[in-house]
Formats: structure tokens, C-alpha cells, sequence
């Protein structure tokens, strides 16, 4: 039994849901969202509340059911709150700023890196060393937030490049004499 999968998905005040066959669409203050199920789960809509279940006890139809009540759970907390990822950038003369919708990236190369900004999702730096990406589709804020990341991994020894806020750098101990 799959115990993410047993919970009903409570649906928070201005929110609504419509479910047609397999595909969910929530609506909410920041949007809408939508998600299509495979064929191995049933979800059926209840009093404030989506339910999904299994349509059998193979291991397929188990693993899709706890990954889609946790994706129609993603989809309300995108158009309730929302998603974000926050980046730092250390290191000398390393900074980020916006500009229109391009992100302006020095990092050390001998040229900027000039990244442009998906739709669906908003990138603010509010300071230089600070970069935050926001929107109501978790995958892709978290893709946007990887894809920015990967111009400059932070690195071992000094820790300079970019890193998520909460993320810990193993430290190196550098050359001894």
C-alpha cells in the first residue's frame, strides 16, 4: 500500500478542479494547471478533495499511483503558492543581472552568459549574488534553476560559482608544501 498514495489531495479555498477521464485541471489565484494520469490509475473527484487509486496490485500500477496523487498535489500547491528556487554566486567579480528577459551572467569567462528566460516562470536578482526563480510549474522551476546553475558549478576548493541556498559544498583541502 502506498501510504502518499492513500491520502486525498484537499483542494484549499479558491481553488477548483475538473476532472475529465484521466486528465486533472486545477485553477487557483496564480493560474491553471493540468495533468494527464496513465491508464494504471483511477482518480475521481470527492467533496473538496481529489482522490487517486490504483486500477490493480501490479507494481506498474502502484509506483503511478503514489507519483500521481503526488503530481495532482504539485499541481495545487503551484496555483495556491507557487514554486521557488534560490541561487547564490560567489566568487570574485561573479554577479547576475536582469535585463528585460535575459539574465546577465558574469562568471569569470571572457564573455557574459546571456540566458533567456523561459515563459512560465519569472527570474529576479536582487542583489548581484543573488538570482531567484519562481513560478507555478515545479519542474520547471527547477529545470531553469539547474540549467542556470550548470554555467558555473560551485567548486571544491574555494567554493566559488553558483549554488542552490541551502546547498553544502564539501570542501578540498588544497596542495601542502
Amino acid at each position: 500500500m502506498s501510504r502518499i498514495g492513500k491520502k486525498p489531495v484537499d483542494l484549499p479555498s479558491g481553488v477548483t478542479a475538473s476532472v475529465s477521464g484521466q486528465t486533472v485541471e486545477v485553477k487557483g489565484p496564480k493560474g491553471t494547471r493540468s495533468f494527464t494520469a496513465t491508464d494504471d490509475v483511477t482518480i475521481s473527484m470527492g467533496e473538496n478533495a481529489i482522490k487517486v487509486d490504483p486500477r490493480g496490485s501490479s507494481k506498474r500500477a502502484r509506483q503511478q499511483w503514489g507519483m500521481s496523487r503526488t503530481q495532482v498535489q504539485n499541481l495545487v500547491t503551484g496555483v495556491t503558492e507557487g514554486f521557488k528556487k534560490e541561487l547564490e554566486i560567489s566568487g570574485v567579480g561573479y554577479r547576475a543581472q536582469m535585463q528585460g528577459n535575459v539574465l546577465k551572467l558574469s562568471l569569470g569567462y571572457s564573455h557574459d552568459v546571456n540566458f533567456e528566460v523561459p515563459e512560465g516562470v519569472t527570474v529576479t536578482a536582487a542583489k548581484p549574488t543573488e538570482v531567484t526563480v519562481e513560478g507555478i510549474d515545479q519542474q520547471l522551476v527547477g529545470q531553469v534553476a539547474a540549467n542556470i546553475r550548470a554555467w558555473r558549478k560551485p567548486e571544491p576548493y574555494k567554493g566559488k560559482g553558483i549554488k542552490y541556498k541551502d546547498e553544502y559544498i564539501f570542501r578540498k583541502e588544497g596542495k601542502k608544501k
